[in-house]
Order: structure tokens, then sequence, then C-alpha cells
């Protein structure tokens, strides 16, 4: 079965960090575009971050520039969201996104919650 497995969310305080992983079962990560999408209740789905196939580069989007890292390792299949110094405004349903030109798959959402 070709899925996206995402790991790694839960309750956090303001200002703490939370790692999120994405594996790929059934398919090979490599070839592969990955986005972190987010939807907070209530909001449209929004791009957070993505890391390229070709040459491993990445996009922020400004609202989490400077607190987040993108990165992949392909030994392991799993792409990784690092969250650090996170605000209530992150507060939302995770999402990693695997594309290509020919083929798109969806996790299943993690969530993350930032409270006191």
């Amino acid at each position: 079965q070709l899925q996206l497995v995402e790991s790694g969310g839960g309750l956090v305080q303001p200002g703490g960090s939370l790692r999120l992983s994405c594996a790929a079962s059934g398919f090979t990560l490599d070839y592969y575009a990955i986005g972190w999408f987010r939807q907070a209740p209530g909001k449209e789905r929004e791009g957070v971050s993505c890391i390229s196939s070709s040459d491993g580069s990445t996009y922020y989007a400004d609202s989490v520039k400077g607190r987040f890292t993108i990165s992949r390792d392909n030994a392991k299949n799993t792409v990784y969201l690092q969250m650090n110094n996170l605000k209530p405004e992150d507060t939302a349903v995770y999402y990693c996104n695997a594309r290509t030109t020919l083929s798109t798959f969806w996790g299943q959402g993690a969530q993350v919650t930032v409270s006191s």
C-alpha cells in the first residue's frame, strides 16, 4: 500500500519544540518534492514549508521562517519538520505531501497543539 504516515504531533507549551516525521511506505521519496501544510480550525489549508527532490532547496512561509526546519533522510525514506519556539498560532493539523508531475500523496495529518 502506498502511503505517507505522519507522527510526532502532540501538545506543547508556547516556546517549546516538536519534530514531525513523514514516512513513506510502498514507494521511495527520492524523486518527490515534499511539502508540509497545516490547517487550523475554521481556516484554509496553508503551505508551511517544502523541500525539493533535486538539490534540497527549501522554502518556508514567513510565519515560520527562522523557527521551523525541513529536512529529508532518503536512506530512511522520511522527511522531518523541526518546529522550535512554537506559538499558539501554530496550532493546527499538519499534513505532509509528496508530489511529482505524475503523482501526489497526502498523509493523514498530525495534530499539533500549542497551549499553556
